[in-house]
């Protein structure tokens, strides 16, 4: 069974996986380039993705992008949950709608409306076909995936976002302020004026809270903003990068090789669902 190792690094992919995972508080947020789906037969978790508070309750099958920054911040019962986590390239070749797919592009948790008798019998197949690694069985479980997210697609227009929580702390006030202003440009003064804190209060309480600098945490945003841009626009690599906050080319370059361990340019080759029949920029 599976848990959250703190130690990992950021952008280490999981792959295509269904697996079972111990319910648990994170003590700092993940980000991994798969599109991740969870299912919980009981219970609730509570994440904190992109600055906002959301939960998902038993029953309810869940689909976010992980790249947004995701952390459990709190959970209700013991009982393991199932994750499936699958390549962004994959998700994009699926076919999904296009409103959709930017939705959970651009940070929301989406949560079907829908409860399906049949989504805990079908991931507890998926956990338990990859697990034997035999390639026609994984190849079996990968379609079902993929019609399963269609029929999610079907129903998402009925769906909802998970509801952010009406009392925030402190410390989720100061991430949400980020999440919303993150393409403008921010200092650690900034972020703490705006919230009415002392900077060197604002830096340590955000660093007990979700185990990351702020300065980290607003990277983290700019850096998922792009990939966002990279994989749905043909926009210029450096009107990506202002645009999504950085004030140069170069730290762009520099932030997004430390992040992703590829190039900008070399991201939106591998990702983008058109890269191979034209030229991008």
């Amino acid at each position: 069974m599976k848990q959250f190792d703190s130690r990992r690094s950021e952008f280490s992919p999981y792959g295509f996986t269904c697996e079972l995972w111990k319910p648990a508080r994170m003590p700092r947020p993940d980000r991994h380039n798969e599109v991740e789906l969870n299912l919980l037969a009981s219970g609730s978790l509570t994440y904190l993705l992109g600055g906002r508070r959301t939960t998902i309750e038993a029953g309810k099958l869940a689909i976010f992008w992980a790249a947004i920054p995701h952390q459990i911040v709190d959970f209700q019962g013991d009982t393991p949950y199932f994750v499936v986590t699958l390549p962004l390239s994959e998700f994009l070749r699926i076919g999904v709608d296009t409103i959709l797919m930017r939705r959970i592009l651009q940070g929301e948790l989406l949560i079907d409306s829908r409860s399906d008798s049949t989504d805990e019998m079908m991931f507890q197949r998926w956990e338990r076909e990859l697990r034997g690694s035999t390639p026609s069985l994984e190849k079996a479980a990968e379609l079902e995936v993929h019609a399963r997210l269609l029929r999610f697609a079907e129903g998402a227009s009925n769906g909802r976002s998970a509801p952010p929580s009406p009392i925030l702390s402190r410390a989720d006030q100061l991430a949400c302020y980020i999440a919303r202003n993150y393409e403008q440009p921010l200092t650690s003064q900034s972020i703490a004026d705006a919230n009415g804190l002392h900077p060197n209060y604002a830096m340590n309480l955000f660093r007990k809270t979700f185990g990351t600098t702020i300065g980290s945490f607003v990277t983290q945003h700019r850096i998922s903003h792009a990939q966002r841009l990279l994989v749905t626009t043909d926009d210029a690599i450096l009107h990506i990068a202002l645009s999504s906050g950085f004030q140069s080319l170069s730290r762009f370059n520099e932030a997004f090789k430390a992040a992703c361990g590829c190039s900008p340019r070399g991201y939106r080759k591998e990702h983008h669902p058109t890269a191979g029949t034209q030229s991008l920029s």
